[in-house]
């Protein structure tokens, strides 16, 4: 039990990795860090006006960190509750058929089977009634970025949701952990905004390899379930760890 928990922990923190670098969300980023900073890129190349521009942009990151980290463990915490008061019972038949489940949202991010309903996109969109550089405009646009559906990172938090079912206490701490995943680079894109440019034009051109890398780990994850065998995934954690001389971490664990 604790394998598999710690096992779908690193699972939905790379997740909200994939979420970040799917091409639905990265070459959205800095149009995200601009509006949410209230910043031209006039400011940051004015030096008397580049610290305070820059800073603000980090301190309204955070908000906006905040705002999807609170709706996402808000939605974990509420699936945990409602899985363990219906489904707890018959978790043990119903973790292949969740498995299943993930498999299929694999698929749909490789765009090997289509469903209409899912391949729509579905967001709240409230930007033009806030206004933009503000911490209020920050944490609203986080929350309502974190409630809607496309078809590249819906699957992604489809899945981890799936995986949360059996506590509310997994259900927190599996979501606090995706928005981990997907908070920490986008933090360190808005430290590193200015300078950020012209990696995220790179990085841009690959993301749409990032939902096909996306969708095999949906699927790996899946198989796993299915097979009952998620303990493969820890022990494969343990030799990376051990390659990199990281493996006493796991003592403290």
């Amino acid at each position: 039990m604790v394998e598999v928990g710690l096992g779908l922990l690193i699972a939905s923190f790379t997740a909200g990795i994939f979420m970040f670098l799917a091409p639905c969300t990265l070459p959205l980023v800095p149009a995200y860090l601009a509006f949410i900073g209230g910043v031209k890129q006039s400011d940051l190349s004015d030096p008397d006006r580049a610290k305070f521009a820059h800073n603000k942009i980090v301190v309204n990151g955070l908000y906006f960190v905040l705002g999807f980290s609170v709706i996402f463990i808000l939605l974990g915490v509420l699936v945990g509750f409602l899985g363990s008061q219906t489904i707890g019972p018959f978790r043990q038949f119903l973790v292949p058929v969740g498995g299943w489940f993930i498999i299929l949202f694999g698929l749909l991010m490789l765009n090997v089977i289509k469903i209409p309903t899912l391949m729509k996109e579905h967001k709240l969109n409230f930007a033009k009634h806030i206004e933009p550089g503000t911490k209020s405009a920050a944490l609203i646009l986080g929350a309502t970025f974190s409630l809607g559906w496309s078809p590249c990172i819906g699957p992604i938090l489809a899945s981890v949701l799936l995986v949360a079912t059996e506590s509310v206490t997994q259900g927190a701490i599996f979501l606090t952990a995706f928005s981990l995943g997907l908070a920490l680079p986008l933090m360190l894109t808005a430290i590193l905004y200015s300078r950020m440019t012209g990696v995220l034009n790179v990085a841009v051109r690959f993301s749409k390899y990032m939902s096909v890398i996306g969708g095999v780990f949906l699927i790996f994850i899946g198989v796993l379930m299915v097979v009952d065998k998620f303990g493969l995934m820890v022990q494969y954690g343990y030799v990376v760890f051990e390659i990199f001389g990281f493996d006493g971490l796991f003592d403290k664990l």
